[in-house]
């Protein structure tokens, strides 16, 4: 099983940035997607961004121009680097990663059975 560990994430004011990242161990696939979903209170799970194995990305429409999701393969970690932030981006943030059991890998990375990290907490306040 995977163990994903994040960190990053704080309090920020409207426009602020705040990187994110999720160090992955354990059994880590050859093929995967990794990446981050969100949930606010209240809310629903919300897929935020994903990368494959490849480093191919993709992004929910709330984020794209402003999130940019990257790996380092050989740390195994990802990163969310997150700009122009909006009062609305407060959630908790959950790194997440599978095999790609889907061919949208956000998809994969928000529906995924496997534990998810502990979550780190992004307020973004006006």
């Amino acid at each position: 099983q995977v163990q994903l560990v994040e960190s990053g994430g704080g309090s920020v004011q409207s426009g602020g940035s705040l990187r994110l990242s999720c160090e992955a161990s354990g059994d880590l696939y050859s093929a995967y997607c990794m990446g981050w979903f969100r949930q606010a209170p209240g809310k629903e799970r919300e897929g935020v961004a994903a990368i494959d194995a490849d480093g191919y990305t993709i992004y929910a429409d709330s984020v794209k121009g402003r999130f940019t999701i990257s790996q380092d393969i050989a740390k195994n970690t990802v990163y969310l680097q997150m700009n122009s932030l909006k009062p609305e981006d407060t959630a908790m943030y959950y790194c997440a990663a599978d095999r790609p059991y889907r061919p949208n890998c956000l998809v994969v990375v928000t529906t995924t059975r496997n534990p998810s990290g502990q979550g780190t907490q992004v307020t973004v306040s006006s």
